[in-house]
């Protein structure tokens, strides 16, 4: 009894996990891939992965300390899930590290980009310029405009959603 509330891990953390597992869900979308033409590549997929935790960590912004605490656990599951991706790719312990700060230099990068494209919403024209560098850098039939749409979709559906139910882990993300 006194071991399992010292091991249990706390509520906050156990809600990022959920959130990051609903990412993982909703970026695994075939729609992203066929409908948006995202990328069906390493890159592809971590800037996909990447753009669903930022529209989650900008909604739970700002909302007092307990949504602090779920931005960190789901932040926390996002970079253990990678470094994890990064050793089943085969990459070596020595260089697990270098490559680790890299893609936490991009997605602060990313989360910066994003928050500033968020800023001049309604006006979209700075979000799709950033979706067409990330998502839709070296692809063939770039669909910015489309994903720029499905981004603000699901912001408005993620700001509709009860904070309650976010800080339990639970997210409904629209269909892509």
């Amino acid at each position: 009894m006194i071991l399992d509330r010292l091991f249990r891990p706390r509520p906050a953390l156990v809600a990022g996990r959920a959130l990051y597992a609903r990412v993982v869900e909703q970026s695994r979308s075939p729609a992203l891939y066929i409908d948006f033409a995202a990328p069906d590549t390493t890159e592809g997929r971590f800037e996909i992965y990447s753009l669903h935790v930022v529209l989650l960590l900008d909604r739970l912004r700002d909302q007092g300390e307990r949504a602090a605490e779920t931005s960190q656990g789901l932040f926390d599951t996002y970079v253990s899930s990678l470094d994890d991706a990064l050793r089943e790719l085969g990459v070596g312990d020595l260089s697990v590290g270098k490559k680790m700060r890299k893609l936490g230099e991009a997605f602060y990068g990313r989360a910066k980009s994003y928050e500033a494209a968020f800023t001049g919403l309604p006006d979209a024209a700075a979000l799709e310029a950033l979706l067409e560098r990330t998502v839709y850098a070296g692809a063939t039939n770039p669909q910015p405009l489309k994903l720029a749409a499905y981004v603000t979709a699901q912001r408005a559906a993620l700001a509709a959603q009860p904070l309650d139910r976010l800080l339990e882990g639970e997210v409904a993300w629209r269909s892509a």
